[in-house]
């Protein structure tokens, strides 16, 4: 079974009439695509429960009310007035890092400016997920009897933490934080408590007060954690790996969730999504691909895919360059076979079967709209794509190259231009890039071996052949190669090193057939010959 079936499964099975699974992360930085692993994670677990016969909200919070913990390397030095400072308090940084104050004065804040890219991203990927606000519920009081049993039964909150987590807390230590006029954390200490309200004094000698009702101040992360559960309900909640640890916030979110009057939800630790050669992506350290970057890279389905077919407990490592035409071809290939009818042979064993059922969950689960179906195959591999993109500059002439399988026009230019951009970038392998030659190799041919001119001869018959009886395609000319080193008695890949210099001035390359079809005939022949052609 499915791993998002088995969570289905186990929570559908408490009998809980509506399951809240919930996602979230601090916007102090760009997004990458290792965040998307936490939210794909969380909407797949939601469609794992619906399949299963049960009903869930799916929740992403965003935590706001969280400080500027630093000036990042891609802010300017003039953020070091906001160290400290909640974020939906922070002005967003313009192009070159520096505090835009226009966008601020308009109510665009820093939270704003990095998660505007993430949601996005998430549309074009099929999640829709209930957008919670932290410093909204802190604002509007959804958190005030979370703080008040927390500054009551602070002794019982700091054995908690400390019994779990195996270190000390000092002994000032209170569970609030709170912050200053400017929503400053730095330098605070409270002091006492009176009512509702937390009097603090700051390393500078300043003193002053948070009104717990007015949202002034917050809960530390690891009573953050469960006072979220408590005010969503939460049953379920995906998070890596550093809050599953053992003595993790997770573990002593548990307790105090109780303590707080809630329950735990169930939760499931996922791995890292590393960057090939690269190490586990950062935000702060700019190691990262950001989810709209990948996703001008790669079509919506197959990064999807790529989380549904991992199990949550194993690492992703994320390349972009042969690794993700691996990926493509992987999935491509499980959707074009018929894998029901393959669970309908008797004698595939156990493990084949659990395979199979994998893979259509996976496909399932990467199709971006939630119909339960597994997407069709598209008429035109990414692999081809790839190919074809560099041998037509033009998308008329690759759209007239596509079967009527291929599928809208408009998914088609998508494709296209994703292709393209991950073609001309960085990411693109050397080993995948095709350059055809712009002219005929004048001085290659004037040269050619006594050995290789009947060679010659015979695939400039056999291509101009099949530009004469109108079957320029790739069954045809898979033949034309073979047919003219045989009619020349010559080894079949001295045939594909001529024809692969001549073309590409490269004596390997990918299959000829494929091609040669993708290319203009007359530019090809014209390649081949030196002598110009009539266009086709």
């Amino acid at each position: 079974m499915h791993w998002s079936d088995v969570i289905g499964e186990r929570l559908v099975s408490s009998k809980t009439p509506l399951h809240v699974v919930n996602t979230g992360i601090t916007p102090s930085g760009e997004f990458h695509i290792g965040h998307l692993r936490e939210i794909l994670t969380g909407e797949m677990i939601v469609r794992g429960i619906r399949a299963q016969g049960g009903d869930a909200r799916f929740c992403f919070v965003v935590d706001s009310a969280d400080p500027l913990r630093k000036v990042y390397d891609f802010l300017d030095e003039a953020y070091e007035q906001y160290v400290g400072v909640q974020l939906f308090r922070i002005p967003p940084p313009d192009a070159d890092g520096r505090p835009d104050m226009a966008a601020f004065s308009s109510g665009r804040t820093y939270a704003d400016h990095f998660l505007e890219p993430f949601l996005e991203a998430l549309k074009i990927l099929g999640v829709q997920p209930e957008l919670v606000y932290n410093h909204t519920e802190y604002l509007t009081g959804r958190y005030v009897e979370h703080i008040r049993t927390a500054i009551r039964e602070r002794d019982k909150v700091r054995d908690i933490i400390e019994r779990i987590s195996g270190r000390d807390l000092p002994e000032d230590w209170w569970p609030f934080t709170p912050v200053d006029e400017r929503g400053c954390q730095t330098g605070l200490q409270v002091s006492h408590v009176e009512g509702d309200l937390i009097h603090w004094v700051a390393d500078d000698g300043r003193t002053g007060a948070c009104d717990i009702t007015k949202g002034e101040g917050k809960l530390p992360w690891r009573l953050d954690w469960p006072a979220k559960w408590c005010n969503l309900g939460v049953t379920c909640e995906p998070f890596g790996k550093d809050h599953g640890a053992a003595g993790g916030s997770y573990d002593t979110g548990k307790e105090l969730c109780e303590l707080l009057g809630g329950t735990p939800p169930e939760g499931l630790t996922y791995e890292w999504i590393s960057l090939r050669g690269e190490g586990a992506m950062s935000s702060s350290s700019g190691n990262t691909v950001g989810p709209i970057e990948a996703l001008r890279l790669v079509p919506p389905e197959i990064l999807r895919y790529l989380i549904a077919s991992t199990k949550p407990s194993k690492a992703i490592e994320f390349d972009t360059g042969m690794g993700l035409v691996t990926l493509a071809d992987a999935y491509e290939r499980l959707l074009r076979h018929d894998l029901e009818a393959k669970l309908e042979d008797p004698e595939i064993s156990r493990r084949q079967r659990v395979s199979i059922e994998d893979d259509i969950v996976s496909t399932r689960l990467s199709s971006v709209a939630d119909t339960g179906e597994r997407p069709s195959a598209v008429g035109v591999t990414f692999r081809h794509l790839a190919m074809l993109v560099q041998i037509r500059d033009d998308d008329e002439a690759v759209w007239a190259m596509m079967p009527e399988d291929v599928g809208a026009r408009s998914e088609f230019d998508a494709r296209v231009r994703r292709m393209r951009h991950w073609v001309n970038s960085d990411h693109f392998p050397e080993e995948m890039r095709i350059a055809v030659r712009d002219a005929p190799d004048a001085e290659r041919l004037s040269n050619l071996a006594e050995e290789e001119k009947p060679l010659h001869g015979a695939l400039v018959k056999q291509l101009s052949d099949a530009i004469a009886s109108g079957s320029w395609n790739e069954a045809t000319l898979s033949r034309c190669i073979p047919d003219a080193a045989r009619e020349v008695e010559q080894p079949l890949r001295s045939a594909y090193r001529l024809t692969y210099e001549l073309i590409l001035g490269v004596d390997v390359a990918p299959k000829l057939a494929p091609l040669l079809a993708a290319m203009d005939p007359s530019k090809a022949l014209w390649l081949i010959t030196g002598e110009p052609q009539q266009a086709s």
